[in-house]
């Protein structure tokens, strides 16, 4: 094995801790530093960290394999719709979550609805919920990580190994850097993946002879690749994984973390509509390759990503390392904000109001160290047990965060959303679709069919659409029926414009 793709992989991890200890002395020491670069960050760096922090395994190694098997159409639910959608998201949750916390220094979601409702049991099931399903996301990372350096090397790392250096980097990485660190590597990763996918994109097509001669290929070998709605993707599928996806992510708590820290108004709204045409720089070009490899005589192991397969085929060694150097990047652009996030929904949400609601900004901001050590180290033990592709992966996590929106968008909107409102509108939902993953398929009879009570999807629509608006009406009405709480404060919401 030549020693070359791990320099550089190597080369690239020095290179971002570097910039993650710059950033630790020029901020500062307190927990809202640590969480939130204090409130300061401008439109390139929102952006591109929020950009940055989406790229992940799902994105660089999942989409690839999925177009590869089912054709390019992924480009219509990530690169379109949900490019689209959530901008919308960004405008409808974000705006006001970044007046709101504006105006009462709020670092987390469940802060600032605990605060709203008085209750710290709503701010502790948002905390448990966001962490829950925060788990299987950073975990997703690591096993790309794991398959990626495997791949990188024919084996010489093993799965185990490739997912231990990122653990490693990421538990240092995050403890120096806090989010001003995160940020400014993930504008610079952002960049760098942009870059070398599209070259990578220019030297496979120009060395198969263009464009058209990759899609007469990828036609000729997949028919259906070339005819919308064909296969997998049915219509149910595509606006089912739209609206959990977009939704899932204005959720997520590294995201909606990132609705609080823009440094005006104008910046949040700059950032929000250069978005779909970001999302659409990486997507077009990585799911592209993975149809185009359909239709040209490469032979893609099973369990391979294909990415790594068409690199090594069409391009020099050196720079196959540096594409996957870029998702690797892709990776701890995520997993290090996910860390991030994870410890402070865990210190500001779950330590500080149960355990030590005295404890100083300091001590904070030192607990969330350790809980990003704990955090990282778990889900990589439940990395090596190999849960599922990382498509499946993925997508449980962005389900089960979509079903957090509509409650969170009733409450920032109807100033009679009360309480047990809230408290139904999160939980039963949560507690149907925990069922719907962790518990076997039911076959019952229903009008002299066949279904299964615990099926993920109906009629090729997901389950948790039905979650979704489920938690929305049993927000509505239980709240139309109860009363709100004595110490409870509508007008904690109530706020002026920019």
């Amino acid at each position: 094995m030549s020693l070359q793709p791990l320099g550089i992989v190597f080369g690239y991890l020095v290179l971002a801790l570097g910039i993650g200890l710059l950033a630790y002395r020029v901020g500062g020491s307190d927990a809202e530093d640590f969480y939130l670069a204090s409130r300061t960050l401008g439109t390139l760096v929102l952006l591109f960290t929020t950009f940055a922090t989406l790229l992940s395994a799902f994105t660089f190694f999942g989409g690839p394999n999925l177009a590869y098997a089912a054709g390019p159409e992924w480009i219509l639910v990530m690169g379109v719709m949900d490019g689209v959608l959530f901008a919308i998201l960004w405008y409808v949750v974000g705006y006001r979550q970044w007046l709101i916390g504006r105006a009462r220094e709020y670092v987390t979601l469940g802060e600032m609805l605990g605060d709203r409702f008085a209750s710290p049991g709503l701010r502790g099931l948002v905390a448990g919920v966001s962490l829950l399903w925060l788990f299987p996301y950073v975990m997703l990372q690591q096993m790309g990580a794991g398959e990626a350096l495997r791949g990188l090397t024919g084996g010489a790392v093993p799965y185990w190994g490739g997912a231990a250096i990122i653990t490693l980097f990421m538990i240092v990485y995050v403890m120096v850097a806090g989010l001003r660190g995160v940020a400014w590597t993930d504008t610079l990763q952002g960049l760098f993946m942009l870059s070398v996918l599209w070259i990578a994109v220019a030297w496979i097509v120009g060395d198969i002879g263009g464009v058209g001669a990759a899609t007469r290929g990828m036609i000729a070998a997949e028919p259906d690749f070339a005819a919308l709605g064909g296969g997998l993707y049915t219509p149910q599928f595509i606006v089912s994984s739209a609206i959990t996806i977009a939704f899932g992510v204005s959720m997520f708590p590294q995201i909606n973390q990132r609705f609080f820290v823009a440094r005006s108004a104008t910046v949040l709204k700059r950032s929000f509509a250069l978005w779909p045409v970001l999302v659409l720089l990486l997507f077009v070009p990585a799911f592209l390759l993975g149809a185009w490899a359909a239709g040209l005589p490469i032979e893609v192991p099973e369990g391979a990503n294909v990415l790594s397969v068409l690199l090594s085929e069409y391009t020099p060694g050196w720079f196959a390392a540096l594409v996957v150097a870029g998702a690797m990047a892709a990776m701890m652009s995520s997993s290090d904000s996910m860390l991030l996030s994870g410890s402070s929904y865990f210190t500001r949400d779950l330590y500080r109001p149960f355990v030590d609601p005295d404890a100083s900004d300091r001590r904070e901001a030192w607990i969330a160290r350790a809980g990003v050590a704990v955090f990282a180290t778990l889900a990589f033990v439940a990395s090596l047990t190999r849960p599922g592709t990382l498509i499946e992966v993925g997508d449980t996590a962005f389900s089960g965060f979509a079903l957090l929106a509509p409650p969170v968008i009733v409450a920032l909107y109807w100033e009679a959303t009360t309480r047990d409102g809230m408290l139904v509108g999160i939980g039963v939902p949560q507690a149907l679709y925990l069922a719907h993953v962790l518990g076997p398929a039911t076959p019952v009879r229903v009008g002299g069919t066949t279904v299964d009570l615990l099926a993920r999807s109906y009629g090729g629509w997901d389950v948790a659409l039905a979650f979704m608006l489920l938690g929305g009406l049993l927000t509505v009405g239980v709240s139309l029926v109860s009363s709100p709480a004595v110490d409870e404060d509508a007008t904690a919401f109530a706020v002026g414009g920019d």
